[in-house]
């Protein structure tokens, strides 16, 4: 089967860092389901992976994570599934990747497939649907306010992947006013279309752009990206007994800063279900049902902004490239072989 992997991690601009190879397909055990795979997207956590870990087990490491395809085979414990079910997901990032044309993975971290959108605008969803509902609902809970500001909500990054999917499930499923933080126009104008209530600009100081909106103080700060540089001002405008989560990864993080005001403080890795086979981990399935419903019934939309052509290398080179700007708008998506 065709995939795309390195064998050296490092930089995007070399020409080896990503490379087209063959490898021998995988046969499905146990809970594990083999997916045909139609689309692919790209995050930020392949080009980390790709900058810093060699292959683990083998000659290669292939990376992605979202996909979506159809059901090829079924390991003999599968429950949920069966050969020709549309389905898509965000696998393990223990396993093998998605940017082959079959993959491995187990069928508790897999949702059925929107019926209403392509392969491409599915397979932008998986990975930051996962993250924005485990922090909002299961780390930040949201839907229990605090005791001050406890229906305001700001959303950092609200532009990116994250963000983009965050804001759109709170105006879904929750009555929080959404301030959401981006810094050109472009990016400003998008997150207002997704949803947000409000807009702030992360390149200036938020504290006194948010005191300037009125509102008050949100009881929920949710930070997807630049965390270290935007900590000082955090703290600054989140409401005392607020809850602040991340899932980015600030350099001499101090969390000391947060004593003060007794700011809880919520990390969100979406991998971690899968990564320790934790009891709970269908949960991921679960809800990736529960987005499909919501893109089926006109309540969220997909958040894939380009389709940069097939999977391979060159592409995704691309692709890595653009993710490493920090300047995405949405997702960038992959389509067939």
């Amino acid at each position: 089967m065709k995939a795309v992997a390195h064998r050296t991690p490092g930089p995007i601009d070399r020409e080896d860092a990503l490379l087209d190879i063959t490898l021998e397909r995988p046969d499905p055990v146990g809970r594990d389901v083999l997916v045909r795979v139609a689309a692919v997207s790209v995050n930020p956590v392949d080009t980390k992976v790709r900058q810093n870990r060699p292959p683990q087990g083998g000659d290669w490491q292939v990376l992605g994570y979202d996909a979506s395809g159809v059901v090829e085979a079924v390991g003999p414990d599968v429950e949920e599934f069966a050969v020709g079910d549309a389905v898509f997901y965000a696998g393990s990032i223990a396993r093998p990747g998605t940017n082959s044309e079959f993959h491995l993975v187990d069928e508790r971290i897999v949702g059925t497939r929107p019926a209403t959108v392509t392969d491409a605008e599915a397979a932008a969803l998986p990975l930051t649907s996962i993250t924005a509902w485990e922090m909002l609902f299961d780390r930040l809970d949201v839907n229990r306010p605090t005791p001050q500001g406890g229906e305001i909500i700001l959303v950092i990054g609200g532009a990116g992947g994250v963000g983009s999917i965050t804001i759109q499930l709170l105006k879904a499923l929750t009555n929080l006013t959404v301030i959401a933080s981006a810094s050109r126009l472009e990016t400003q104008e998008w997150v207002r279309e997704l949803g947000a209530h409000h807009v702030v600009d992360h390149g200036r100081p938020m504290a006194p752009q948010v005191e300037a909106l009125g509102l008050g103080a949100p009881g929920f700060v949710f930070s997807t990206t630049q965390t270290g540089q935007h900590l000082a001002d955090i703290v600054e405008l989140i409401a005392p007994q607020g809850r602040f989560g991340l899932i980015d990864d600030p350099v001499g993080f101090d969390a000391m800063m947060l004593k003060g005001k007794a700011i809880s403080l919520h990390w969100e890795l979406m991998f971690t279900r899968s990564l320790f086979t934790t009891p709970d981990m269908a949960e991921q399935g679960r809800l990736l049902d529960e987005v499909a419903a919501l893109v089926d019934a006109g309540r969220i939309r997909s958040t894939a902004t380009e389709v940069a052509g097939e999977i391979n290398a060159a592409n995704l080179m691309k692709a890595h490239a653009q993710i490493e700007t920090g300047s995405v708008r949405g997702k960038i998506v992959l389509e067939g072989f």
